[in-house]
């Protein structure tokens, strides 16, 4: 969440009490072969109240004391300040962190455009979408330009079939993005040959089956947005870093109390998660004042509560040599399993059992993805406890609504969020947002503390 102070025309820096909030959530972008290589930004736009109006209104006729030029009683335009505030959030360290080094693709009206305070957007970070409903005219277009010359990139966003707009704003665009849950599957052949002639980058947007992503990459897509990654479908074309039975029986025994024998023998049958956890205790945020060379200070110096989070985000790390804050399916669970987290952290009388089990509740939400199969099953042999496998199942209990609520801010549903924070109070649609960029930015810092994740290679 950010929020943006009303200024007063003519002195700038002057504020008054109301403010305009923008909150963001975030989608992957991937590229051919699977991995992150970008988000899309989704915008909850500040709304305009009437209470705002008013304010803004006495701000213009006090200016008039503070400015005897200032036009008398002209407010500020509303739909600039909206784009102001959107501007504005972007910019803070929450969002930059969230991206993890991707670049950011957003939305952006005719009033962004036109302030000067995009500006401000470094160019390399932020690809700018127009949506097809946009203004074209000459203003627009020399504006556009004018951008390109600072070295914007444009997005044509939202695209189903050619249109007049599309063809007046196309030679300015560097990508365009379609959706193919509205795109005529039978213009899609044609228009992607097209397109990919004149050099245009191709996304393909709601991509959430695994035929819809081999359709595309078939036709030449060089981006893919959705969560056909999550599903059970795509499996097969996933392998772990280490054998599955392995992460499963050492799961079981951490869902006990081991002991550190106990442990030690476990992991002595697995050389893979052996090499693991060495590097595990040896990264920077777990020294311990000198290197770990054995397998009994590797696991008294990690811990057995960081060695299950390990492993049960493990389970999801590609078998190729990946970085692990370019791997998608282990981005998305780690994010979803930060977020419960902190958000039960904010609900009454939540304690430490009560995150474990929310934490637990969000990384094990797309195991399925990994072994395929049925759901129910997979958790049965995981031994979750009953309300943990009824808010993945069911979306059940308190642990349910906030599984709902991390899945409706993947998708961006500003609307199913301020339904369920209605159950959740005081959670509300801000908090959830900055909660979100929070865990995304946790996941994604992959190579360094004690307080995240460790880089998992081959």
């Amino acid at each position: 969440m950010t929020s943006i102070a009303i200024e007063k025309p003519g002195q700038r820096g002057a504020t008054e009490d109301a403010q305009l909030n923008a909150s963001f959530a975030r989608q992957p972008i991937l590229n051919r072969d699977g991995m992150l290589c970008g988000y899309d930004i989704k915008v909850r736009a500040p709304e305009w109240t009437a209470e705002m109006a008013e304010a803004a209104q006495a701000a213009a006729h006090a200016d008039i004391e503070a400015d005897a030029e200032a036009p008398a009683g002209r407010a500020p335009d509303p739909a600039q300040l909206v784009a102001r505030a959107v501007i504005h959030g972007l910019l803070q360290g929450a969002v930059r962190s969230a991206l993890t080094g991707h670049p950011a693709y957003v939305d952006v009206s005719r009033e962004m455009l036109f302030d000067d305070a995009i500006l401000r957007l470094p160019a390399e970070r932020f690809m700018l979408e127009l949506a097809p409903t946009i203004t074209v005219d000459e203003a627009l277009v020399a504006r556009i330009v004018q951008l390109h010359g600072r070295r914007y990139r444009f997005v044509l966003d939202e695209v189903t079939q050619p249109t007049e707009a599309f063809a007046k704003l196309l030679p300015y665009a560097e990508v365009v993005k379609i959706d193919f849950t509205r795109a005529s599957p039978a213009l899609l052949p044609k228009l992607a040959s097209v397109l990919k002639s004149a050099g245009k980058l191709l996304v393909a947007s709601g991509i959430d089956a695994q035929a819809d992503f081999e359709t595309a990459h078939g036709l030449g897509f060089d981006r893919f947005q959705g969560y056909f990654f999550a599903r059970a479908q795509t499996s097969t074309a996933r392998r772990v870093s280490a054998p599955r039975h392995a992460l499963l029986n050492l799961l079981q025994l951490l869902s006990g109390d081991p002991t550190v024998a106990q442990l030690e023998a476990e992991l002595k049958l697995n050389p893979v998660l052996v090499m693991h956890l060495m590097k595990l205790a040896n990264s920077s945020g777990l020294a311990v004042g000198h290197k770990v060379t054995t397998l009994r200070e590797a696991i008294n110096a990690t811990g057995t509560n960081r060695i299950a989070r390990w492993t049960q985000l493990l389970l999801y790390a590609d078998g190729r040599k990946v970085a692990l804050e370019d791997d998608p399916l282990l981005q998305l669970a780690a994010t979803r399993a930060r977020f419960m987290e902190l958000a039960i952290e904010r609900l009454p009388e939540a304690g430490r059992d009560e995150a474990d089990a929310a934490f637990l509740t969000g990384v094990f939400s797309f195991v399925d993805a990994v072994f395929g199969g049925s759901l129910e099953s997979t958790l049965n042999v995981l031994t979750l406890s009953r309300p943990i496998q009824a808010a993945i199942l069911h979306r059940e209990g308190v642990l349910g609504l906030l599984l709902s609520t991390v899945a409706a801010l993947e998708r961006g549903d500003w609307n199913e969020i301020g339904t369920l924070c209605a159950r959740l109070a005081p959670l509300t649609v801000e908090e959830v947002a900055a909660m979100g960029l929070a865990a995304g930015a946790w996941a994604g810092v992959a190579d360094r503390s004690a307080e995240g994740l460790e880089r998992i290679e081959d």
